[in-house]
């Protein structure tokens, strides 16, 4: 029982581990699919700043056109090598004119940075070698400084040579220390110093509170923040938390493609991460892109970083594709063999369904044919049983009225009261009689058919529908299809009931057809009126 809990423990791990996994990449995607959109606010923003700079050339007001150069070179410094060299050098000329050696100083710290992001080291530590420190007010000191340092950090990296890394992560940690005594404590820069001092001193621990108390604390733009996640996400990676440092690489990187960021190892390290966990084609992916944005912007040593890791990458995804064509041909082959016995028992079964098929049919066609028969006993039997009883009494009735009659006419004859005789005579209402008959026919027929007016009224435009006397339950029209609706069709038979002519029976009949909304098919509807 023990080691089932652990198996279910260590299985849910995994599971839970590959979920957020798979939820922090597809952000990551999703950041990807809207790339184009930030990089055309990066556009937007850099064609505004070259059109400042028309106006500051058309007015000849070289200290605004001095800092218009130096947003230019910020706006191309981590998207563009050539660009951000390019107004760095206009940056100078300008810097040249105002004749200010603070801000020459400046320019040549920006330039070691510059030339230090495409892979130009010995140029980047001439450059910087060249400024005199001591004129440079205590902000370009701390920018000189920290490039310095990354300078030193990046030719260890670049370098991989145990003889002298030590040696350059040595001096860029002394570079950082004395940049950190030209920075106000508690700032953006002082905690990007401080923690990536820390984790170059491979303090992990130091480095991760660093780097979260800076997160945590501080308002920090899109670029530091991309700075701060991506050497979380290293931290993570050397300590062996793979989720985690998945997780912050994979924030960095949409910090990255949120500004527009060219010169970054973000995506390139995620790709190294998800690849060791078998993420292959996401990895290939991941690490193009990277390649892609260090050519754009032409960082020499990026790219030679990603080409190390490129073809593996690629030759695992290769051989992973090529297990998966040689799995694909197998059971392609076990799918060949199966689909042949399934086409077999298909038509076998085919041919007995058929047959089944052919069964039920006729089945459910006799089944229908039963229960129309039914609908129309049911119907037949309500009818018959309604106007027997009708019938019945209505006979009854007349025979004692006969009877009475009968009996009164003897006596009267006997008594030779002959007037008397000829008065009962005329006295017997012959149409209030006919009246009294169809008022029990009406009666009795929407008993059985309570919706006939209303259905048959729907029959008709709005201005045709039937008009009723006071007192009538069914008028004449109404009550003549009402007898073809019990199934007495013949002309004759209604004209005898209804006290008409054969030819008044066929003119109402064609006179109702005509004020009709179907006259090819009226009695049909007539006789598609439902009973109870």
């Amino acid at each position: 029982m023990r080691n089932l809990l652990v198996i279910f423990f260590v299985f849910s791990s995994l599971y839970t581990f590959s979920q957020n996994i798979n939820h922090v990449l597809d952000s990551l995607d999703s950041e990807l699919n809207h790339k184009k959109r930030y990089l055309k606010i990066k556009y937007d923003s850099i064609q505004e700043l070259k059109n400042n700079a028309k106006k500051f050339t058309l007015s000849k007001d070289n200290k605004n056109l001095y800092k218009n150069y130096l947003l230019l070179f910020d706006e191309y410094r981590s998207f563009k090598y050539d660009s951000a060299y390019y107004y760095l050098e206009l940056a100078k000329d300008k810097a040249k004119v105002l004749n200010d050696p603070d801000l020459l100083s400046s320019i040549k710290t920006k330039e070691g940075f510059v030339l230090l992001s495409s892979g130009l080291f010995k140029e980047a530590l001439d450059t910087l070698n060249s400024i005199n420190v001591e004129i440079l007010h205590n902000k370009t000191k701390f920018e000189y400084y920290t490039v310095l340092a990354r300078t030193y950090y990046d030719f260890a990296d670049y370098n991989k040579d145990e003889r002298f890394n030590i040696q350059y992560i040595q001096k860029g940690n002394d570079y950082l220390e004395k940049a950190l005594e030209y920075v106000e404590p508690d700032s953006n820069e002082y905690w990007a110093t401080e923690s990536l001092k820390r984790m170059k001193q491979q303090d992990w621990k130091g480095a991760e509170f660093a780097f979260r108390y800076w997160i945590n604390n501080f308002d920090l733009p899109q670029e530091y923040y991309g700075i701060a996640t991506s050497s979380l996400g290293y931290l993570y990676s050397q300590r062996g938390f793979d989720e985690k440092a998945i997780e912050y690489l994979a924030y960095a990187a949409i910090a990255d493609i949120r500004n527009a960021t060219k010169e970054t190892v973000a995506l390139r390290n995620l790709a190294n991460e998800i690849y060791k966990l078998g993420y292959l084609e996401k990895a290939n992916t991941y690490v193009s892109l990277a390649m892609d944005d260090a050519t754009f912007y032409n960082a020499r040593h990026r790219k030679i970083e990603i080409s190390s890791i490129l073809p593996i990458i690629e030759q695992a995804q290769l051989k992973k594709v090529e297990r998966q064509n040689d799995r694909l041909e197998k059971i392609v082959i076990l799918l060949v063999v199966l689909a042949i016995g399934f086409i077999v028992f298909l038509i076998i079964i085919f041919k007995q369904l058929k047959t089944r098929n052919a069964a039920r049919k006729e089945m459910a066609a006799s089944y229908l044919q039963l229960q129309e028969m039914n609908k129309k006993l049911s119907e037949s039997d309500a009818i018959k049983q309604e106007y027997i009883t009708y019938f019945i009494n209505a006979t009854s009735e007349l025979i004692n009225k006969m009877d009475q009659f009968q009996k009164n006419a003897i006596q009267k004859t006997v008594a030779k009261r002959y007037d008397d005789l000829i008065t009962n005579l005329k006295r017997y209402n012959v149409k209030k009689e006919r009246e009294d008959l169809f008022l029990q026919f009406d009666t009795i027929f929407l008993k059985l058919f309570p919706s006939y007016i209303k259905e048959f009224n729907a029959l008709f435009p709005e201005d045709q529908k039937a008009d009723f006397k006071k007192g009538e339950l069914l008028n004449t029209e109404l009550r003549l299809f009402a007898l073809y609706r019990l199934g007495i069709q013949d002309s004759n038979q209604i004209a005898a009931f209804l006290e008409l002519s054969v030819a008044t029976i066929y003119t109402y009949k064609t006179r109702i057809k005509s004020k009709s909304n179907f006259k090819d098919s009226f009695e049909e509807r007539v006789m598609a009126i439902e009973s109870i």
